[in-house]
């Protein structure tokens, strides 16, 4: 997959092209139903396959106050847009300028003269342009004039047939999923585990304190967290990142007890939500590090103990049932001190 940056660079090309638009945050189910769709119409005329995009959520310049927490941010999306094997990716900047830009506008420079698109395939409910005013009959009426097609494709569900509205796979309702706590349900409509990327910070170390060391793990706020509990799942480098030698993390993915909350236990008004990661099977130092982290299974709900001695013996039955999930040996031998938050 070739990446776009710039809409005044674009490679126009004369075979014209098969082109998608959309936030495509998460890249979940649905959305690779549309781009197969692409995928599939490209090849048969001889075109090529196109995604337009955006450097961020389109919400977060319009309506900031309401906008989404993302599923993922543009590397993680870009990776796997990768992925679905289509051969452009067009990034576009939206700020208050394209904001402004009128639905036709954006059609005839975005769409025409930088993808040279002959066909558009999107969402039948995609809405786009200033106020909301491109949709799928304004395109089918510019389609016309300018010698495109266009499809409305109906919206999936986990079949990737076309559902009623409470069954259909979305960034919303994925987004709903992982605030309820569902991670069995937002994963199915992701098509992998939910995952997100941060730094490795210094903490507290508190977690070191109850023979549990932790990685803290800062987090972007534009990203949203799963609902507070304890979950099973998995840390890795992150791919374009190059570790010192010494951290001992190379490119496989490990074992781990994964929280996030606001250690009721400890603060009755903490008000950020942390994300920490218990490593079950690694000795070595990771601060500093760009990690990604994978929830795989939901294990229970964030709690208030009445002791920290009641804490450690939920804490140790926690790591048992994830290594019991994740396939995990238990673990002996290298001290784990140098994960400490």
């Amino acid at each position: 997959m070739k990446i776009l940056a710039d809409t005044d660079v674009c490679p126009a090309p004369p075979e014209g092209s098969v082109v998608t638009i959309g936030a495509y945050d998460g890249v979940h189910l649905g959305h690779q139903a549309v781009i197969a769709e692409v995928r599939r119409r490209a090849q048969e005329a001889g075109q090529r396959s196109a995604v337009v995009t955006f450097d961020r959520h389109p919400a977060h310049v319009i309506r900031p106050d309401s906008a989404p927490l993302l599923l993922t941010d543009l590397e993680q999306k870009l990776e796997l847009l990768a992925q679905t094997g289509i051969d452009y990716a067009l990034v576009v900047r939206f700020d208050k300028e394209r904001a402004s830009e009128s639905a036709e506008d954006f059609v005839e420079s975005v769409l025409q003269r930088c993808l040279n698109a002959r066909q558009i395939v999107v969402g039948e409910d995609f809405h786009f342009g200033f106020q909301r005013r491109g949709n799928v009959g304004l395109l089918n009426e510019m389609g016309q004039t300018l010698g495109f097609s266009v499809l409305g494709h109906k919206l999936v569900g986990l079949d990737g047939q076309a559902a009623r509205d409470d069954a259909q796979v979305s960034s919303t309702a994925i987004r709903r999923a992982l605030h309820e706590g569902r991670l069995v349900d937002a994963n199915l409509m992701l098509g992998r585990s939910h995952e997100m990327r941060g730094t490795v910070v210094l903490g507290d170390q508190r977690g070191r304190s109850l023979g549990f060391p932790t990685a803290n793990v800062a987090i972007s706020d534009e990203m949203l967290m799963p609902a507070d509990g304890i979950y099973a799942g998995w840390i890795e480098r992150q791919r374009n990142v190059s570790a010192p030698a010494s951290s001992g993390l190379g490119m496989a993915a490990l074992p781990a007890a994964i929280y996030v909350g606001k250690r009721p236990t400890f603060y009755d008004d903490q008000a950020m939500t942390l994300l920490e990661v218990h490593v079950l099977d690694f000795a070595g130092d990771l601060y500093g590090e760009q990690v990604s982290v994978r929830f795989d299974h939901r294990l229970r709900a964030d709690a208030k103990f009445a002791s920290v001695a009641e804490l450690t013996e939920q804490l140790q039955l926690d790591c048992e049932k994830a290594r019991g999930l994740l396939g995990s040996p238990t673990l002996g031998g290298p001290t784990l001190g140098g994960l400490t938050r």
